[in-house]
């Protein structure tokens, strides 16, 4: 596991072990009462850091109405202007995103430094594939992984010059091997907690599969205190599929599920048992492993370690606990009698 320098961020810490999911409204701007909305939906759903578009100053109204709504952290994502760092500080923020090498001259790097710093705002260094300097383009021929690390290190240099080091870094790529490639890089360069996630991954089928790869597979190495799965969509989706993303494995509480993908052996309606059992269990906190199997040869034999489940027969199945078989019940049962099951573990 990497040394994590620890990052404050509201009453959260990156590097204490939790990894955090995060999430960024898509209303527009301008349009205060439908964000809060948002944000609210999203603080529901899961989600544990909200990030917000600030891109001119009436946006920051959007600050003490969000704050005001929800209970966790909200970060402003801030390009190019300096002074929108500034008022987001003034007005309440609780982190920035913004790359200190966009904003001007070292004045404005040392004005957001000190703002942040006295307020105790952590800033988030955020690298992808569209933000490299030309001339580090120039020397590694593209946004490679190498050329993504250095950018993201010449923007830290800036901050340290001022004292300030409480920082977040991410390096993301819409090429989900380079991703994965400048993150591990990232992890052997700096201690400084990483935001992971694949930039641009699409709509909810391939932009899910491609940020379970990119991301998976670092948080499968210990690298990585917080991400967010980028999908064309309901941001809502984008938390569901980050709290998949860390039940698969292993690194969050809550229920795992598994189903066989059933064959011609298959005598019930698993898929739509299956749905039904995954959705009404996306709300329980439990950690226990429910399996829903289409068969004997799948249910008790193969998902024995699962704390409950069902194996489907001709019409009926069983019910099964740690590969003991409970009783048989009809097709038309299953479902209500799987979750009051559930309900007494």
């Amino acid at each position: 596991m990497r040394n994590v320098k620890k990052v404050k961020l509201g009453d959260l810490t990156f590097g204490d072990g939790h990894i955090y999911i995060q999430s960024m409204l898509n209303v527009s701007s301008d349009d205060i009462e439908g964000s809060v909305k948002q944000a609210v939906e999203l603080e529901k759903a899961g989600c544990e850091i909200i990030r917000a578009a600030i891109p001119d100053k009436n946006a920051v109204a959007l600050i003490p109405a969000i704050k005001e709504a929800v209970n966790i952290p909200l970060v402003a994502d801030i390009h190019f202007d300096y002074r929108l760092a500034l008022m987001a500080a003034e007005a309440g923020i609780d982190k920035i995103r913004i790359n200190p090498g966009n904003i001007g001259g070292m004045d404005r790097v040392k004005a957001v430094a000190d703002a942040c710093a006295n307020r105790g705002i952590p800033i988030r260094i955020g690298v992808n594939s569209g933000s490299v300097e030309k001339e580090v383009l120039a020397k590694y021929g593209g946004p490679t992984p190498d050329a993504l690390v250095e950018s993201a290190m010449n923007h830290v240099k800036l901050l340290n010059r001022y004292d300030f080091d409480d920082i977040v870094i991410s390096i993301k790529s819409s090429n989900v091997k380079n991703m994965i490639a400048a993150y591990r890089k990232m992890s052997e360069t700096a201690d400084y907690p990483l935001h992971l996630g694949v930039t641009e991954a699409g709509t909810e089928r391939m932009g899910i599969i491609k940020s379970s790869i990119g991301i998976g597979s670092l948080l499968a190495d210990g690298i990585g205190e917080t991400i967010r799965v980028s999908l064309t969509g309901d941001p809502v989706r984008e938390v569901y599929a980050a709290r998949d993303i860390l039940k698969g494995l292993g690194l969050t509480d809550g229920v795992e599920f598994v189903s066989c993908p059933t064959c011609g052996r298959t005598r019930i309606d698993l898929i739509k048992v299956a749905g039904e059992v995954e959705e009404a269990l996306a709300g329980v906190k439990k950690n226990i492993k429910v399996a829903v199997m289409g068969c004997v040869v799948n249910g008790p034999g193969e998902a024995k370690e699962a704390d409950i489940g069902i194996a489907g027969g001709d019409g009926c199945a069983v019910m099964f606990r740690k590969g003991e078989i409970l009783r048989k019940i009809p097709e038309d049962s299953i479902v209500e009698e799987l979750l009051k099951e559930i309900e007494k573990l």
